[in-house]
């Protein structure tokens, strides 16, 4: 006897549910370890705090997660290690502004795209950059530093921690609003940097917060301003630049967390209810705090991703104006 061709749709779809239903659904999710890779070297600022979010991230998500260091090429090497795994939610990437947006603008070809290699999961914050100078520098604030600049030109430098950086790429948004030509000067690494800008041997930087405050504390370095449009929690009573006449002058190193294009929105959902639990922990909370992390408007997927995409758009302005380039 045949069997009616409505039944036989009926056991095909029935199938084809049954085959799908687990990579679309994945009720079990998550069954095993999940990685998080970090596409920096062990011992830096991204890699502290994603280990410090894996380390409390049990109890929300229901399994061990594990960090992964995968450094080299700018964070390159590590962002296309994750868009190349299986999309299936165990394998992530701990992502800052370079490798989510910035590199795709200052490599001449980079082996994934972050606006469709990857599926955003949630922004941890930002690190606010903040513009000192070495104390020979006659200026206690960022008009007079600009003063000083356009009547002494090429006489001032400013590190960074290499071609491309943030603290590049601040310097150079600096010069383009200020209409100063102050001399990039680019070091294998913060360390260095500060260390000449305490001897003299350059005159200013835009560093991060957390590894500029024992300077600015001691007196080795005067700090002038804050890079983003809101304050510094650890230095509330130092003012944006933007306060002092570079309007909407923004720059910071942000953190999220993306998983290869593809995972599924059951998993990717998950993630993002795991980690935003972990992120609203008291200790969590105060340890960011410390490290100079300041917290997102948004722990949605959607916001990620729509940072993701302005900051992108900025620097590449500040890229294409500036001529920036990578090592």
């Amino acid at each position: 006897m045949s069997i009616p061709r409505r039944a036989l749709l009926a056991i095909a779809a029935a199938a084809w549910l049954h085959a799908a239903g687990p990579a679309v659904a994945q009720p079990d999710y998550p069954s095993r370890v999940v990685t998080l890779v970090v596409p920096y070297a062990a011992g830096g600022p991204t890699d502290a705090m994603a280990r410090l979010l894996a380390a409390n991230i049990k109890p929300a998500l229901g399994q061990t997660m594990i960090v992964e260091n995968k450094a080299g090429a700018g964070a390159n090497i590590g962002a296309e290690f994750v868009a190349r795994a299986a999309p299936d939610g165990y394998t992530l990437l701990f992502g800052t502004s370079a490798p989510l947006g910035i590199n795709l603008y200052l490599y001449p070809k980079i082996g994934y795209d972050p606006f469709k290699s990857f599926a955003p999961v949630i922004q941890i914050g930002y690190l606010p950059n903040v513009l000192v100078v070495h104390p020979s520098v006659p200026a206690k604030n960022v008009q007079e530093l600009v003063a000083y600049a356009k009547a002494h030109k090429g006489t001032l430098s400013f590190a960074s921690s290499g071609n491309g950086a943030s603290s590049h790429l601040a310097g150079e948004m600096f010069n383009l609003q200020a209409g100063t030509d102050i001399v990039h000067v680019p070091y294998k690494g913060t360390g260095p940097a500060l260390n000449d800008l305490v001897g003299g041997q350059v005159s200013m930087s835009f560093t991060d917060v957390l590894t500029a405050l024992p300077f600015i504390q001691s007196g080795k370095l005067r700090v002038l301003g804050v890079t983003t449009l809101k304050r510094s929690r650890a230095l509330p009573d130092v003012p944006t630049l933007a306060e002092q006449g570079l309007k909407d002058f923004d720059a910071s190193v942000y953190f999220g967390i993306v998983a290869p294009a593809g995972t599924p929105q059951p998993v990717v959902d998950k993630l993002n209810a795991a980690f935003a639990k972990v992120l609203d922990d008291p200790g969590v909370k105060e340890r960011l705090e410390k490290q100079g992390l300041e917290p997102p408007r948004d722990h949605t997927p959607a916001a990620l991703a729509a940072y993701m995409k302005s900051e992108a758009e900025k620097w590449r302005q500040v890229i294409k104006v500036s001529g920036a380039r990578a090592d």
